[in-house]
């Protein structure tokens, strides 16, 4: 434990921020999860409606510091050339 006024506050700070970051990175799994599941019953409407949504959490979480731009666009272009693909077939 901290006994330094500044260091106690950091650890609060840290503890509110990882909190944050968990709650964020949480929603991106959720809905990429969900698209990967209407992709998986061939639902592509609703792939299609998902993937937008999905994009947006993921640029949410770059504005916010939690993920980096590059893993972000990884995920986004990943998850486009699997639509692509289900769309091919």
């Amino acid at each position: 434990m901290p006994n330094i006024k500044s260091a106690v506050k950091r650890a609060k700070v840290t503890k509110v921020k990882t909190l944050q970051n968990k709650i964020i990175k949480t929603g991106i799994k959720t809905m990429v999860k969900k698209f990967e599941a209407a992709l998986q019953q061939d639902d592509l409407d609703a792939a299609r409606a998902l993937y937008p949504e999905a994009v947006k959490k993921i640029d949410m979480a770059v504005s916010k510091g939690t993920i980096h731009k590059n893993a972000a666009n990884r995920k986004k272009a990943k998850l486009a050339l699997r639509l692509n693909a289900a769309g091919q077939k």
